[in-house]
């Protein structure tokens, strides 16, 4: 990722962090990886451990950024959220993946910020 894409989305994740600790979550983790896979936010709501996935963009060019978050890339969250449970070992905690969406100005100033709980569910095997 290039040095201009990366800000932007570093932004984003602030922005979101934010917003969450705002809402009374509290930030369990900033980009978790685990092999080639990575959860931008893990918090906790409650008892709630929620996974997050963050989408930020400039300009609605491509589309809005929560369809950027593909069956594909819902899979390796899951994946990743797995191995943060099983690390934890918080398999008993329930649990929810949610995607923020962030449009920003040019000048990387907020404009709208969207909060999609329950975006989408586990996508994977529980079983090994």
């Amino acid at each position: 990722m290039d040095r201009s894409r990366l800000n932007i989305a570093k932004t984003g994740e602030s922005f979101a962090a934010a917003h969450l600790k705002a809402r009374g979550y509290q930030i369990l983790a900033r980009n978790y990886r685990l092999g080639r896979g990575e959860i931008d936010l893990i918090a906790q709501d409650g008892d709630c451990i929620v996974f997050v996935e963050v989408k930020t963009r400039r300009s609605l060019k491509f589309g809005s950024p929560q369809a950027a978050v593909t069956t594909q890339k819902q899979r390796q969250i899951s994946k990743v959220a797995m191995g943060y449970l099983q690390t934890h070992n918080r398999f008993d905690a329930p649990c929810r993946f949610d995607v923020i969406a962030i449009h920003l100005s040019p000048r990387l100033e907020l404009l709208k910020l969207e909060q999609f709980e329950n975006a989408f569910a586990f996508q994977g095997n529980i079983g090994y």
